[in-house]
């Protein structure tokens, strides 16, 4: 049995579990508790992020992608098939909306939680107090929720979201939802009729803020009542065994969220390999990167925003790209990518990364 750190309000602990659930590995959870912080977390991992994953081996995992990585090697069923899909443009597909749902639905499940507290603050204060100061009396919990609610509060702006432009976000969010509705009103997955590593990197936006939340959860079953359901199939306990999409094929329904990822996310992501490629220049001795490079302006709908530029997004980005240049024959790759926005071929940063001790780094030959 593989042991989970986490809680239920994080959006890659909701990332973490749906996997361990859907694939079938026997595992406990333990709240994430500040206790839990000081006496595992931080010591067996070296940072204050989860989840954190303990294999059965002893071993301390941080990030949801090396947690999937490992456990698709050493833990699932071998009936359980791959959360990859065998086939390559499917692939393809589902790598890149992982890094969609992980590193870009950030901002407007962001948005959701900090930006209607008339909805959400009781319940917000309440679910991180709990986590602080698990069996103290609620007014404490509140109080103590309130304090450590204010530092993520605090990663709003860099994140994009100003007044300015949140009608731009939450229009965006709105027509992605509607996409997910139809697509999700013929298939019970991305991609088929059982998860792959896509649906696992939206569940954790959509599940930990845009479904539990109250404000965006009532939005969420009022204009997408598929896409509530699918998030309750992705959370449950229930196995599902179904094929993919046959013929190595993208439904059209997919299409337009691709579309989406290619006009607002792959534009950030470009510019974001060309900064990365100058502070390499610029500290060549330099290993770690650092969380935050600068700030750069991105669009979202008709609205330029000024963000923080965030090189982690490229460590997922590179398993993309790296499994796109691997294959040979890409005439199917650039057919899909042409059909949905994104210019062709995809490339990488001069600059390629690894993770050193769970911290993003410069990988030197």
């Amino acid at each position: 049995m593989v042991t989970l750190y986490g809680s239920e309000l994080s959006l890659y602990s909701g990332k973490a579990r749906s996997y361990l659930r859907k694939q079938g590995i026997d595992f406990k959870e333990v709240k994430s508790t500040i206790g839990v912080y000081k006496k595992i977390i931080i010591p067996k991992t070296g940072v204050r992020f989860v989840p954190v994953l303990e294999t059965e081996a002893g071993e301390f995992l941080q990030d949801t992608t090396v947690i999937i990585d490992h456990l698709e090697k050493s833990a699932k069923p071998k009936d359980v098939p791959s959360v990859y899909p065998p086939t390559p443009v499917q692939k393809l597909a589902a790598l890149m909306l992982e890094v969609y749902g992980d590193e870009w639905l950030v901002i407007p499940a962001m948005h959701y939680r900090w930006n209607y507290p008339a909805q959400n603050s009781k319940f917000i204060y309440a679910e991180f107090g709990s986590v602080v100061l698990p069996k103290g009396p609620k007014f404490l919990q509140r109080y103590l929720g309130k304090k450590l609610g204010a530092k993520f509060r605090g990663f709003v702006p860099g994140l994009g979201i100003t007044d300015a432009s949140i009608p731009a976000i939450e229009k965006s969010y709105e027509a992605l939802l509607a996409d997910l509705n139809t697509h999700l009103s013929n298939h019970s997955f991305l991609l088929g009729e059982r998860p792959c590593i896509a649906d696992f990197g939206f569940i954790g936006p959509l599940y930990a803020h845009l479904y539990r939340d109250p404000a965006p959860g009532e939005l969420m079953r009022r204009l997408a009542p598929q896409v509530a359901k699918w998030v309750e199939r992705m959370i449950s306990d229930e196995r599902f065994d179904g094929e993919l999409v046959a013929e190595d094929e993208i439904p059209e329904t997919l299409l337009p969220i691709l579309a989406r990822m290619a006009s607002e996310q792959f534009p950030a992501l470009t510019e974001t390999q060309s900064f990365l490629d100058d502070w390499q220049a610029n500290n060549p001795k330099d290993v770690e990167v650092p969380r935050f490079l600068r700030d750069h302006e991105v669009t979202i709908g008709d609205i330029s925003v000024k963000r923080k530029v965030l090189p982690h997004s490229l460590w997922m980005w590179q398993r993309a790209v790296d499994f796109y240049q691997s294959n040979d024959d890409k005439t199917a790759l650039n057919t899909l990518l042409s059909k949905t926005g994104f210019s062709q071929p995809l490339k990488n940063s001069n600059t390629r990364l690894t993770r050193i001790n769970n911290i993003v780094s410069v990988e030197h030959n």
